[in-house]
Parts: C-alpha cells; sequence; structure tokens
C-alpha cells in the first residue's frame, strides 16, 4: 500500500483528512479536475498548481491510444511527461463499455462499434472470452481511431498499461452498466466486477508505487451494492469506489446509493465517488461520507461560456453580459474574477478561445475552493453552518430540492432554516427528479441554449414554460440541471 490516510475531523458521516500519495500530500474532500489525455484543456500545469489542484484525472483508455503507455513509460511517467510534480490517478477505461455502447451494434458474434472520429467508419468489438465453458472474462478489441489497430484491454492489460502510466491511484477495470439498466445484466455486472478485481490484483507490478482502488458496482439494486461492498472490502484494497452513478438515475436514488456505500465502506479508507462534479452533488455526498470526486463538468461547460458562481450558474454568451463590467463572481479571488468583467468574457466566449481558458481557470477555481471550504468548515467544527449557508446561497427562496432534505436528514444536518416547507418553485419541482450524467471529455457537444443568472422570475416562467421554449431574455435560475445540456429536453434548457 503506497497511501495513508488520516481522519483529522468529522461531523456525523462527513470526515476530513490527510491523504498521503507518493507525489503529493492532499486534503479531502476533493474534487479532481479531468485531464483525459494528460492535459485540462487550456490550463498549464503551473495554473492548476496556483489554484490549488491536488489530484488530476487521466484517461487510460486515450493514452494507451495516443500517445501511448509504453512512450510515456519510456520517458518517465506521466508525471514527468506533462509536468505535474502532484498526485494523479488514471481510470481503467471501463467508462468506455458505456460511453461508446450507443455505437454498438450487438451480435452473436460480438459487438461492432461504428466509430466515426474524422468522418471515417472505425469498428469495435467485444468479444467474450470462455475457459472451458465458462465466461472468463471481456475482450475489448478496439479498433483505434489513431492509427486503425486493434486495442486489446482486458483487465491485466489495463493494469499493466496503468502501471506504465505511473499514477499514484489507480483503477481496477469494473464491468459497467448504466444505472437505468435493469434486470439480470446488472448482476451479472457486478459479479464479474467481484471476479475482475482478483485478476487486477494479480496483475498488479507496483503495489508500493500505486494504490488500486476497487469499484463498487450493482446498479441501484442495495443487496447487489451491498454483496459488491463486502466482496472488495474483504480485499483489503487501499481504497474504494462508488461507480456506476452519474449515468442517468434520479437524484434520488443517487444520493441512497452513495449513502448505503459510504455506510459499509472501510473508515480508515479513501471513498472516491465516480463522476461527480456538480457543487450541490459534492456538498451533499461528502456530508454522507464521501470523499473524492471527478469530472469534466467545470472545464467542459467553462467551454460552452458558463461560470459557476455561489448562486448556480452564469451564461456568459448572453446578450446581457455584454455590457455588464462586474467580474463574474464578486467573492471570488481567482485571477480572472480579479482583473476581467462579464462583458469582457463575453466577448471572448463567442469569438475566442482565451474566454474558454479564463472560464475554465475560474471554474476549476470554484471548485478547488469548494474543497478546502468542505475540508476546513469539517476541521473547525463549522461544517452543518457551512452546509446550510450553502444551500441559502443557491437556492434563496428555500426552494431546496426534496431529495437534498432526505439526504441531509440521514447526514445528521437540520436545513429547516434553509427550507420554505410546501413552497417549491417550478425549477426546484423539476430539479429533484433530475437525472445524472456523467460526462466524456470527447462525447459530442451539448446544445448552447441557455439562459443567465439573475433574478429568477416565477411569473415569466409560468407564462413561458407551458409548452414552449424559453424566450431570449433574462431567465434565470439558482441551480444549473444537467437536463439542459441534453438536446433532447429543449424545452427544460434552464430549471
Amino acid at each position: 500500500m503506497a497511501l495513508r490516510f488520516e481522519v483529522l475531523g468529522r461531523f456525523n458521516r462527513a470526515r476530513a483528512a490527510r491523504l498521503t500519495l507518493p507525489h503529493f500530500v492532499c486534503q479531502t474532500p476533493l474534487f479532481m479536475p479531468v485531464g483525459t489525455q494528460g492535459t485540462i484543456k487550456g490550463l498549464t500545469t503551473n495554473q492548476l498548481e496556483d489554484i490549488g489542484c491536488q489530484i488530476i484525472l487521466g484517461n487510460t483508455y486515450h493514452l494507451a491510444l495516443r500517445p501511448t503507455s509504453e512512450l510515456i513509460d519510456e520517458l518517465g511517467g506521466l508525471h514527468k511527461f506533462m509536468n505535474w510534480p502532484r498526485a494523479m490517478l488514471t481510470d481503467s477505461g471501463g467508462f468506455q463499455m458505456v460511453s461508446l455502447l450507443h455505437l454498438a451494434d450487438i451480435t452473436e458474434k460480438g459487438v461492432t462499434f461504428q466509430f466515426k472520429p474524422t468522418n471515417v467508419t472505425v469498428p469495435f468489438y467485444i468479444r467474450i472470452v470462455r475457459l472451458r465453458g465458462q465466461m472468463f472474462g471481456f475482450i475489448f478489441l478496439v479498433q483505434s481511431p489513431v492509427d486503425g489497430k486493434p486495442m486489446l484491454l482486458t483487465p491485466e492489460e489495463s493494469i499493466q498499461i496503468q502501471n506504465r502510466i505511473g499514477a499514484d491511484i489507480i483503477m481496477a477495470l469494473d464491468d459497467v452498466v448504466k444505472t437505468t439498466i435493469t434486470g439480470p445484466r446488472i448482476e451479472e455486472a457486478m459479479y464479474r466486477t467481484l471476479r475482475w478485481i482478483d485478476r487486477c490484483i494479480a496483475a498488479h507490478k507496483k503495489p508500493n508505487e500505486q494504490n488500486l482502488f476497487g469499484i463498487v458496482q450493482g446498479g441501484l439494486d442495495p443487496v447487489l451494492r451491498d454483496i459488491c461492498v463486502r466482496g472488495l472490502v474483504e480485499r483489503n484494497l487501499p481504497g474504494y469506489a462508488i461507480g456506476g452513478l452519474a449515468g442517468g438515475e434520479d437524484k434520488d436514488s443517487f444520493w441512497r446509493v452513495v449513502a448505503q456505500c459510504t455506510a459499509l465502506l472501510p473508515e480508515d479508507k479513501p471513498r472516491y465517488v465516480m463522476g461527480v462534479g456538480y457543487p450541490l452533488d459534492i456538498v451533499v455526498c461528502s456530508a454522507l461520507g464521501a470523499d473524492l470526486y471527478d469530472c469534466v463538468y467545470p472545464t467542459r461547460t467553462a467551454r460552452f461560456g458558463t461560470a459557476l458562481i455561489p448562486e448556480g450558474v452564469l451564461k456568459l454568451k448572453h446578450k446581457a453580459m455584454a455590457e455588464d463590467t462586474r467580474p463574474i463572481d464578486p467573492t471570488c479571488s481567482c485571477m480572472v474574477c480579479k482583473n476581467y468583467t462579464r462583458a469582457y468574457i463575453h466577448c471572448l466566449v463567442t469569438k475566442d478561445a482565451m474566454g474558454s481558458q479564463l472560464l475554465s481557470y475560474h471554474n476549476l477555481h470554484y471548485m478547488l475552493q469548494l474543497s478546502r471550504d468542505l475540508h476546513s468548515s469539517i476541521i473547525e467544527e463549522r461544517f452543518p453552518d457551512f452546509v446550510r449557508g450553502f444551500l441559502q446561497k443557491m437556492f434563496p427562496k428555500g426552494d431546496v430540492p426534496e431529495w437534498v432534505c432526505n439526504a441531509m436528514e440521514v447526514a445528521g444536518i437540520k436545513i429547516s432554516s434553509c427550507c420554505a416547507p410546501f413552497l417549491f418553485s417550478h425549477d426546484s419541482e423539476l430539479e429533484k427528479d433530475a437525472p445524472t450524467k456523467k460526462f466524456d471529455d470527447n462525447e459530442t457537444a451539448f446544445d448552447d441554449k441557455y439562459t443567465p443568472i439573475n433574478k429568477f422570475d416565477e411569473v415569466a416562467f409560468d407564462n413561458k414554460y407551458s409548452g414552449k421554449n424559453f424566450d431570449d431574455k433574462y431567465t434565470s435560475t439558482k441551480y444549473f440541471d444537467e437536463v439542459a445540456f441534453s438536446n433532447k429536453n429543449n424545452t427544460k434548457q434552464e430549471l
């Protein structure tokens, strides 16, 4: 084991800890920006250090394709390759089982994916391998969009690639299915995940340099989740992740799975909720006892002109921003808010790449400051006050979503002062049942039909919402809902 996890403070389930990794000593709770191919788009590693980034996440699948794990290994590992002195985490490549599934043509022979990165059809294959009549695992024969060569991804190969890349934390290859799927496939995936963890452990050649985390699967079934947690804990791994979420499930199911898993996982090991990047979700999960989070959301939404602020989000592309001389967030201490106005960034986001770079900088600063605030509020024994203050800024009318209220009750945090009983505005009623979504940094971009934050006009909302798209006026929200990113829900552009 190449880590040390020390809990420094608690409030009920929530905990603040010191996570010592080979390349850096981290404070939890913490958010990890996603650098899919060894870079956070638009930012240098020096800038990431300046805003307090502790761990960067890399994508095993994409790094194996380009520049290849062999080249990274020859050049001294990913830390040296990308000039990043602090900690890193690499995923296993398992998420591509979900993110590319919509391209699949499933036959008895296997699964053919028609992938078109550059207007060229590239097939992908997944074949079931049997040993003495029994299923041994999946072999991913993925034809590379880079050079057209097949890529073989098994639990052993995933670990070997990650050993060459050299991250502080590496993830076991799990059988990933969307939480919206029901039936025997969920159970099959959970048991396969347990079988694969043993193969990953056996293949791991650097246990004293890299920490192998197992991933809890089981969909939304509490019995399957319980079996998977207990099976992984028996392996006594350095840390554990809660996987299979942020894939379309309703929020009420989301927090209940997190609460169940954190209650069962060891107290002395880090807990990582995969694919979670919305500020509200991170606050809720931290209250339930989670420690680590990752998502491309802050940087991806920045590239489409959206800034994160305590009240929710701010749409810098909107015409109302054209003459606004205020900073993005007057309370923010980041370089962007100190030096640039909304009007200036509005000009950039419509014409110049610098706009997305500035917003990426600000958004990551916001997420990392949120991580620091969570940590310090627990250490200083004021965590409930921090949560209430966070919710009051995001929901000034008291329309805190019901799922948040339920989660806070389990977490032992009283938020009645933040809530207006039986008074839920339309946006919160829509949001509370909104699905989560895990973003892949290489997915097709969502549409650009947003509105900026300002004061919420409920009468205008009532008049406009019934069967209509929002007009181009100053309609706003206090909480960004990922449904706004779906091309299939254009009538719910800003909830």
